[in-house]
């Protein structure tokens, strides 16, 4: 069976102890920068600050959201309407 040899063991073997240390110094630099997965650039929802309200947006006709402002005004309990 063969001996597994790492990345960082072929860099040793070619360059002096100083440049291997760069190397892998700049190599772990980039590795941070990437950091994959999680938050990225662009991606998802905007963070909002503490305290923030986020909005929503309904999306109704016009008779659906007079629908839902009068149930709210006159405290209408869906559940009770949905068993007919």
């Amino acid at each position: 069976m063969r001996n597994k040899i790492s990345t960082k063991d072929l860099i040793a073997e070619r360059f002096s102890k100083e440049k291997t240390e760069k190397i892998l110094a700049k190599a772990d630099e980039e590795i941070e920068e990437i950091k994959w997965g999680g938050k990225r650039a662009g991606a998802g929802r905007k963070p909002k600050g503490k305290g923030e309200v986020l909005e929503f947006n309904r999306r109704l006709t016009a008779k659906e959201n007079q629908f839902i402002d009068y149930a709210r005004a006159h405290n209408i309990n869906y559940d009770d309407l949905m068993q007919g």
